[in-house]
């Protein structure tokens, strides 16, 4: 014999059934069959809205009735031939006038008991299984309709009545021996208690009742007909790359329902695991799927997990005290106290101390099980032995299941680092001897972040999501969105990274998407997009709470600097092409660091210095390897080199400026690399990565340039220049008299740093670079003699986009 059920969406419309019925055609060919169904997709939440609309003197219950009769007579109108459909819409239209008794004695009474409640709704799972059984008649011959009430006893824990099996096995038992129907149709989720009065099996029972027949029966399958095609290893409304799972042991079929998964009833599995029945999940609507198969050995799946499953709306409750400790019966109060009020522990964690013990609990439950725990413990509480109970709100479990965890060390190490580099606090933790499942309890704000890293580190071998959101979207920042677009194949081929661009923004306006942003029409988006303001632009990013996130400024905005703090604080790596974090106060860019520490996310700020040349990654390398830096040369403003490699005197200094301009070489304003600021910015950068604890005012500035040039607008700027040429003639002739050039070089040494122009003689190291290059020179414990050199392009919207790119697959790994 086999067992088949059919849950709310499978039988929520005629179509359905329709396709219900050709299911069931074909699997009662070769074996006895039994079905179980649900009522109409909707119909018990309906009846329950009704039952309490009445109880609260509300008449719109009324129509609320008169929908769900006209639903089940149009059902029974599209799917029983007309000169069958009389009796069967008399059935129907009887039933429902008793609801509607029922709940006008309810509206008179202005009462609704638990018991009441029963009896509404089960009149959801008669209506369809009576509908579907003349279906079944109508196009399969003869069907059996048996109604659960008879033979499932149960006690009278209305709601969520407990099975009496000792009764029920035998009923059932003897019924289906006694029948020589091959077709049954029964009713789930109803049951009676042993006076008969009407319970039910709890929300889902309807699983648990075919459960209940197929191990009574010994049925040699049981099959749960739903709207998937199995199994999961997440939930597919909150992971785009879910895994289907093939098969599944019992055991971990039971954790991963009991938290959370919503494909099977959590008692469903105990009846039939005892008997070794196997349980296939099958889709209505995908019959041709082979489903997941739960039974007593699974073969694995390549992974130590098999799936991922949460719980909402938690609350945790915390009782401690140092009155605790030693002292025997605590834990025994606690679980009397909350059993006597019918308040279900989910999940338990107690220190090796004794000094609290944790429990946690559905959210509705806590204030009636603060105000119970409390009373239990009055005289602790009042003698100041245990504290009043802490009670927790707005939490959420998420557990890791998988029979094969207990083989494989580090899966805990695991998913707790995945969790603390994406910032997720965890409240508490939870692991069974068996080693079945590891749960831990965070915020509900958190879950579907956590979800996601998870799947993402424990199933998938394709790529790894990055959500990166870009601050600056102008010269640089439009060059590296060309780029992601340009190497998105790549990277997910070779380096296993989707970097998903999730945010953009530019000095007027901002733009997010969750599917990523189109980056072949970005421009175009973003002119459509929100008025852009740093504050909600930063808090937005943290607001989403995406996985993996990584924020990149490309502005050179102080605003948006002074906001790293907050993005570090929330695990949100940072990349900054900006260098006024980095070249602000020492406390800051201090604490900026040790904020990555603490969070677990980068900070990153290669171009900061050089553009994409790797300078400040070779000092840090050099660095951690045990290398001490004596003295730094370097010539670090490509737009100053340029602009002095293209002076000869001949083409007024003005013009030569203005032509750096326009190739992209200066800031906007391009007082900043002339003044040298810009300069003493990236030697103060350079120095501090030394471990010099230095501020931009220690630095000494040789200015080059006439004071008058510094003040005014832009514009002011380059007139200015133009009526001091003979200034820079002279600048350029003392040097060429000597045979030297021109170079403004940044120093530091024994923890001092200055900037200024300087004559090169050509046999300097400085002195053969050209174009807008850039040169380091460091001077170290290994390199005496011979400097170790960096050199090449320092200046440029590609270059600088290409550094920032780096910077970001770097975060991406952290």
């Amino acid at each position: 014999m086999q067992v088949l059920k059919f849950g709310g969406s499978s039988v929520a419309n005629a179509e359905n059934i329709s396709k219900v019925t050709a299911i069931v055609k074909e699997k009662s060919k070769n074996a006895k069959t039994i079905v179980v169904v649900s009522a109409l997709g909707g119909i018990t939440d309906t009846l329950l809205q009704c039952s309490m609309l009445a109880a609260a003197s509300d008449e719109t219950y009324k129509k609320k009735l008169q929908e769900a009769e006209h639903r089940h007579l149009q059902a029974v109108k599209e799917l029983i031939p007309l000169t069958q459909q009389s009796s069967v819409l008399s059935l129907v239209k009887t039933l429902c006038n008793e609801i509607e008794d029922i709940c006008n004695g309810i509206f008179l009474l202005r009462e609704l008991s638990v018991q009441t409640k029963d009896r509404i709704v089960s009149y959801g799972e008669i209506l369809s299984s009576q509908i579907i059984a003349a279906k079944f008649r109508s196009d399969l011959g003869a069907c059996e309709w048996k109604d659960s009430r008879e033979l499932i006893i149960t006690d009278s824990n209305f709601a969520a009545a407990a099975v009496d099996f000792n009764i029920t096995n035998k009923k059932v038992a003897d019924y289906f021996k006694s029948s020589s129907s091959s077709l049954f149709i029964l009713p789930g989720f109803i049951s009676s208690d042993h006076k008969g009065a009407n319970t039910t099996l709890g929300r889902g029972g309807s699983d648990y009742t075919a459960a209940i027949l197929a191990a009574a029966i010994n049925a040699d399958t049981l099959e749960i007909w739903t709207d998937v095609s199995g199994m999961m290893s997440a939930d597919p409304r909150v992971v785009t790359n879910i895994k289907m799972i093939p098969e599944i042991s019992y055991q971990e079929a039971m954790e991963l329902s009991h938290f959370g998964a919503k494909v099977i009833y959590p008692p469903t599995i105990q009846p039939v695991m005892s008997k070794g029945i196997p349980v296939w999940i099958k889709n209505t609507f995908a019959p041709q799927d082979k489903g997941t198969v739960i039974q007593k050995n699974a073969t694995q799946n390549g992974t130590t997990i098999r799936g991922i499953s949460s719980i909402n709306k938690i609350a945790l409750l915390s009782l401690e005290g140092s009155g605790m400790i030693g002292i025997p019966g605590f834990s025994k109060r606690l679980f009397e106290a909350l059993a006597n009020k019918k308040i279900n522990v989910i999940l338990i964690t107690q220190s090796s101390s004794e000094h609290s013990i944790c429990v946690g609990i559905e959210e509705n439950f806590a204030d009636e099980a603060k105000k119970v725990i409390d009373e239990t413990f009055a005289y602790e509480i009042e003698i100041k032995k245990v504290d009043p109970l802490i009670v927790e709100k707005e939490l959420a479990i998420i557990a890791l299941v998988g029979d094969n965890m207990k083989s494989h060390p580090g899966i805990s190490g695991k998913m707790f680092g995945t969790l603390g580099r994406n910032g997720v606090n965890v409240r508490a933790i939870s692991q069974g001897s068996s080693e079945r499942n590891i749960s831990a309890v965070i915020s509900t704000h958190d879950v579907k972040k956590v979800i996601n890293v998870l799947h993402e580190e424990f199933f998938e071998t394709t790529y790894k999501e990055i959500n990166l959101f870009i601050a600056g979207v102008g010269n640089v920042g439009g060059k590296l969105l060309a780029q992601l677009h340009k190497q998105q194949h790549y990277l997910q081929k070779y380096l296993r990274l989707k970097i998903k661009v999730a945010g953009i923004a530019n000095s007027k306006k901002m733009l997010f998407s969750e599917e990523g942003i189109d980056l072949t029409n970005w421009k175009e988006l973003l002119h459509e997009g929100e008025t852009m303001t740093v504050n909600r632009f930063i808090q937005t990013v943290i607001d989403k709470n995406a996985r993996n996130s990584v924020f990149a400024d490309i502005t050179a905005n102080a605003d948006v600097a002074a906001c790293y703090d907050k993005l570090l604080q929330k695990s949100i790596s940072v990349v900054a092409c900006n260098k006024i974090a980095c070249s602000s106060s020492f406390e800051y860019f201090k604490n900026l660091k040790e904020l990555a520490n603490e969070f677990n996310a980068g900070f990153l700020y290669e171009t900061n210095v050089g553009a994409s040349l790797p300078v400040i990654g070779t000092l840090n390398d050099l660095i951690r390897s045990g290398d001490k830096v004596k003295r730094i040369e370097a010539v670090l403003s490509g737009t100053l080199n340029f602009v002095f490699n293209n002076y000869k005197g001949q083409t007024s200094f003005s013009d030569v400026v203005m032509q750096a301009k326009k190739e992209g070489y200066t800031e906007p304003d391009p007082r900043l690399d002339l003044s040298g600021k810009d300069v003493m910015r990236k030697i103060l950068i350079l120095a501090r990565e030394c471990g010099a604890k230095i501020e931009l005012d220690d630095i000494a500035n040789n200015s080059f340039m006439p004071e008058e040039c510094m003040k005014g607008s832009v514009d002011d700027f380059f007139v200015s220049m133009t009526k001091h040429e003979d200034h820079f003639k002279k600048l350029y002739k003392e040097a060429a008299d000597k045979g030297n050039i021109l170079k403004f070089v940044a120093k530091y040494e024994n923890g001092k740093a200055s900037v200024g122009l300087q004559h090169i003689h050509p046999e300097h190291d400085l002195f053969h670079l050209y174009g807008k290059d850039n040169i380091v020179l460091f001077y170290t414990d290994r390199y005496v003699d011979q400097p170790l050199v960096i050199k090449g392009a320092g200046a440029g919207a590609d270059v600088t986009a290409s550094g920032v790119f780096a910077d970001i697959i770097r975060a991406s790994r952290v």
